[in-house]
């Protein structure tokens, strides 16, 4: 009898525990033409505590993650099973996750990398003008490990950056960025925050307003970064005809100064700025070629 008693008052207090988890829930069903997402809030974990089992997500649509400026969209692939890795998608100046869900161009990108097994995380960067920011950056760690906890992660990240994006991804797979990024894939990239800022008054302004800078400082300028702390795999498209990133001062020089030359490649497009051959079947496989090859060199 005193050995129920005191299994009784055991459960009971870890009873009492579990119900003070204080956990923020709000799932709701979204809608964006015909797919559907599921909000999917964090899990608050009391100290000393096991932390909860990884939840799953539906698998085939797009699931939001993190909220406000922050707020990206998850897809898993239905091919993940227990685990898969993970692509970072930087959106263009003025744009969002959002934008790049509903954007057919960019579905053709992200398409093929579901279609290869790979989880898509269409980031929210900190906000439509953030230009690969601390602030952003910071805000991006955050989804990105609560995007983890939510389905079969390898452990394994990579980085797609377009236009203004390509200063995230790029500072993503840097030193002191708040996870490992295994390889970047650049398209009409910036990436040389200097040539940005000298480019015009409403970007120097965007730029200040994001870094809470006057003038932000080289050692937060991702290529410079790049270029201080060696080469790594990278694959840049870009085009000498863009009149609105300077292919030759971004990308191309990127490539020819901070590049693993063993694995991605330099592809030279024409056109301009974001054309319409950005966003073909073969710059798809060409990008989950590359991130293949990165899997299979683990």
């Amino acid at each position: 009898m005193r050995a129920f008693s005191d299994a009784w008052a055991r459960r009971a207090l870890q009873c009492r525990a579990v119900r003070g988890l204080q956990v923020a829930w709000l799932a709701g069903l979204l809608w964006s033409g015909a797919q559907a997402m599921v909000l999917v809030p964090p899990v608050t974990v009391v100290p000393g505590m096991e932390a909860p089992a990884r939840r799953s997500v539906p698998t085939g649509t797009w699931v939001p993650v993190g909220s406000g400026e922050a707020l990206s969209l998850l897809r898993v692939p239905r091919a993940c099973g227990s685990s898969c890795a993970l692509v970072v998608v930087s959106h263009p100046r003025g744009q969002s996750a959002a934008h790049l869900r509903d954007s057919a161009s960019v579905a053709v990108l992200t398409a093929a990398l579901i279609h290869a097994g790979f989880a898509v995380l269409l980031s929210g960067d900190g906000g439509p003008t953030s230009w690969g920011s601390p602030a952003g950056l910071a805000g991006l760690g955050e989804v990105h490990a609560r995007a983890t906890e939510l389905f079969g992660w390898s452990g394994r990240t990579y980085a797609l950056g377009l236009s203004m994006g390509g200063l995230m991804a790029l500072r993503s797979a840097l030193p002191g960025a708040p996870y490992p990024v295994e390889g970047v894939a650049l398209i009409d990239g910036w990436v040389d925050l200097r040539v940005a800022w000298g480019s015009a008054l409403s970007r120097r302004e965007e730029i200040m307003s994001a870094y809470g800078l006057s003038d932000p400082p080289e050692d937060l300028n991702p290529a410079w970064l790049a270029r201080t702390w060696g080469r790594r795999p990278l694959l840049v498209f870009g085009s000498p005809d863009d009149r609105t990133v300077p292919f030759a001062r971004n990308g191309e020089a990127l490539w020819l100064e901070a590049a693993d030359p063993d694995v991605g490649g330099l592809v030279r497009l024409t056109g301009g700025h974001l054309g319409g051959n950005r966003f073909t079947a073969d710059v798809a496989r060409q990008v989950v070629v590359f991130f293949r090859v990165l899997e299979g060199r683990r």
